[in-house]
């Protein structure tokens, strides 16, 4: 049965700029640095063997790699449960990629077969525990026996071992997507299309950014059923969108708590000062939630403002991409 999100993911990954993030932000060998990103080329992902078994589309493209070809199978799965043979089946669809590269005379000069890459990206809510490479599930025999043994395996990217936290700290357009999936509240919905917004601005990325916007509409549909996006027509409006809603729910609590905090420093320093005190103490918690953990300098620049300075700011929180453009627009 198909993943909802598996037609949406083969769509973003039609797209160079994704591929380049895959393979730079979560492949750390050196000789990634070696590939020539400019020369990705997307092909054909549907393969027949000999007695007309199909293999449905994955993600398949190949790079220039000194001067040769290297192919990137991407397989996306989705799947609840870890696949304890997967490196079956990537022997497998590495054979058909081998056979149709051979059959369509894409062989270089030399006759030889180019190198595979055989990537796995994996999002089940278990993590993954099964073997990546055919050589942990073969059986004990002899080594002179060892030689005549297949050789194959992936590169495993599971999104459930990373934290958002180390997502956080890449600038990389698959890590966001992987934080929009492992997204527990508007809050770091929001954050992640905050990201996207700023980083998708070049009218060559238009097509792009509609893809993620569907996408998003998507998964925001699973993951907070109550929210209204089906109106959404851009990034901008989910992130709005977003904003509003966590800031909502956060504001009369943040409120609360401000008041308190307020009126215990007003006692000693005047309740004037304490409801500016408890204003900056909201405005510190929502643009916690939405940008993260605030800097010394922005919350030096919340404890010196004044009540019309705190107001003004926070008439302004759903139109700043950044905590910088925040302080300063």
């Amino acid at each position: 049965m198909t993943h909802p999100h598996d037609t949406g993911y083969k769509q973003l990954y039609s797209f160079p700029e994704m591929v380049e993030d895959l393979v730079t932000g979560f492949i750390h060998e050196d000789w990634v640095a070696q590939l020539d990103f400019s020369t990705l080329e997307k092909l054909n992902g549907s393969y027949v063997t000999d007695d007309f078994r199909s293999r449905s589309d994955d993600v398949i493209w190949r790079v220039k790699f000194q001067d040769q070809w290297l192919y990137l199978y991407l397989l996306l799965e989705f799947q609840s449960t870890v696949d304890p043979f997967m490196p079956v089946r990537i022997l497998s669809y590495v054979s058909l990629l081998y056979q149709d590269i051979q059959k369509s005379n894409q062989l270089p000069d030399n006759k030889k077969l180019p190198p595979v890459l055989p990537i796995v990206l994996y999002n089940g809510q278990r993590p993954w525990n099964a073997a990546t490479s055919i050589s942990e599930l073969l059986q004990p025999m002899p080594e002179s026996l060892q030689l005549f043994q297949p050789q194959q395996r992936f590169w495993l990217i599971d999104e459930g071992r990373y934290s958002l936290a180390e997502l956080e700290q890449l600038e990389n357009l698959t890590a966001a997507v992987m934080r929009a999936e492992l997204a527990e509240d508007e809050a770091q919905f929001a954050r992640v299309v905050a990201n996207l917004n700023v980083w998708l601005q070049r009218p060559a990325q238009n097509h792009l950014r509609r893809i993620i916007k569907e996408w998003l509409i998507s998964l925001l549909k699973n993951h907070l059923p109550n929210t209204q996006v089906n109106e959404l027509r851009d990034l901008t409006e989910i992130e709005t969108m977003l904003a509003r809603s966590w800031s909502e729910k956060w504001l009369e609590q943040g409120r609360t708590e401000g008041i308190e905090k307020g009126i215990e420093k007003g006692i000693e320093k005047g309740i004037k000062q304490g409801e500016v005190i408890g204003e900056a103490h909201i405005l510190k918690k929502l643009l916690t939630k939405r940008f993260g953990v605030l800097p010394d300098w922005a919350v030096d620049h919340l404890k010196q403002a004044s009540q019309p300075q705190l107001e003004a700011w926070t008439e302004r929180l759903f139109d700043s991409p950044t905590l910088v453009d925040f302080f300063e627009a």
